[in-house]
């Protein structure tokens, strides 16, 4: 067992020194064409080539930094058994299975693992249970290879995530009971379900929460995070009646799907630059950029802003956009924005992990002074991204970005040092 962790993300690009990944498995194969839709996916999944890219994103950050898998640590904590009874009793009554309850008690930690996310298969063991047409009686956890969504890394607590669909909230409450239970990890967990004001409109999800300084919030709202669920982080930062601290609010459209969050039109690659989807982010639009000043527990300001960057820039962050899908053609940046391509993950500051397939957004990278560096090379022992100081690790993706999310939405990071701004 490794030492303990103290959570601590303070932005999206300081040096990364642990991050939680969940390697998809039998979950992502369990669907059909008739249950996609209802998995959140527009596709099914291969599951052979969907493992081989991915083998890339974890072999690279094994390298880089510390990584934990969420199966691994929910085995963990559930070989304590009042964890495991307490968690058990969550998810059989939000999922109405306590039927289900002596089966799941029975297994061993990594058996339940495995199953509380890859499903349970239903016994047809009764007429009723013949005649349905479902396959599991506890539904798999087709998205939870994107770890980001379900808990984040706020300063120093764990925000767990309210899902806006029913079928990914046993996601949050996995993360919730490993960040509440595992020894490993020192932190305080903040659920919006805890909160006075909560309300069944209240959603938040990771790809939404970006960190952009100590003091700054950028969030998104749109389909998968409401106003709801911002007002509760707002009330958060009311009760902590610290120093002034800025949310920048970005309005998502509702579709196409590939703006289901934040993190699929804008993410933050240095201390100066940026990924931005342009007709989105900067160009003028209908969806509007809202900014929330707080100071001494109060709300001091809510104000439309003219785009993001430029909010950024008032508050001390000047930052250069490099153009998802390049300058010249909108149907290109329109086709690889699709494709996750404005989706990057930083492991330091100048030094970010994406997909190789958009190759017009991979040139912009590299006209604003980044490396390219295939996956394959490093893992391979043919590159040294130690080498190298401003860099982009170009992943294979053919299959992974069919899921709907890139590098950042399959990272949930915990701890990364600070910046010097």
């Amino acid at each position: 067992m490794a030492g303990k962790i103290n959570v601590n993300v303070r932005s999206e690009i300081g040096e990364l020194e642990g991050v939680i990944l969940h390697t998809p498995g039998s979950e992502v194969e369990n669907m059909t064409p008739k249950n996609a839709e209802r998995a959140l996916y527009s596709d099914i999944l291969n599951l052979s080539v969907a493992k081989k890219e991915y083998a890339q994103l974890s072999g690279v950050l094994n390298k880089l930094t510390k990584t934990f898998q969420v199966k691994d640590l929910l085995a963990d904590i559930l070989t304590n058994e009042k964890v495991k009874e307490n968690l058990l009793n969550k998810i059989c009554q939000h999922e109405n299975k306590c039927n289900l309850s002596k089966h799941l008690t029975s297994l061993d930690s990594a058996e339940l693992a495995r199953q509380l996310i890859e499903g349970v298969v239903e016994e047809k063991n009764t007429l009723t249970t013949y005649l349905s047409k479902e396959r599991y009686s506890l539904r798999p956890l087709h998205n939870f290879f994107f770890t980001r969504d379900a808990a984040m890394s706020v300063l120093d607590d764990v925000l767990i995530g309210r899902m806006a669909s029913n079928v990914r909230e046993r996601e949050s409450l996995i993360m919730e009971a490993i960040f509440d239970y595992h020894e490993m990890f020192v932190t305080k967990t903040v659920n919006p379900l805890n909160s006075p004001n909560y309300t069944k409109e209240t959603s938040i999800e990771g790809g939404d929460v970006l960190i952009a300084r100590d003091d700054i919030l950028c969030i998104g709202t749109g389909t998968r995070t409401t106003p709801q669920g911002i007002d509760f982080i707002l009330e958060r930062l009311l009760a902590q009646k610290e120093k002034r601290r800025h949310i920048l609010i970005q309005e998502l459209p509702y579709k196409p799907e590939s703006f289901i969050h934040l993190d699929m039109v804008f993410t933050f690659l240095d201390k100066d630059t940026c990924m931005v989807y342009d007709p989105l982010i900067l160009q003028t639009n209908r969806f509007q950029t809202i900014h929330v000043e707080i100071e001494n527990g109060k709300v001091t300001s809510i104000k439309e802003e003219e785009n993001l960057l430029k909010s950024l820039k008032n508050l001390g962050m000047d930052l250069k956009p490099v153009f998802c899908g390049g300058t010249k053609d909108p149907w290109v940046q329109e086709r690889e924005q699709w494709h996750s391509g404005a989706n990057f993950f930083a492991v330091g500051p100048g030094k970010v992990i994406g997909y190789e397939r958009n190759t017009y957004t991979m040139e912009e990278m590299n006209k604003n002074g980044f490396e390219i560096l295939k996956a394959n090379d490093i893992l391979k022992g043919k590159i040294d991204p130690n080498n190298y100081k401003k860099y982009v690790i170009a992943l294979e993706g053919s299959e992974l970005p069919r899921g709907g999310g890139g590098a950042r939405c399959m990272t949930m990071p915990i701890k990364r040092k600070p910046i010097k701004w």
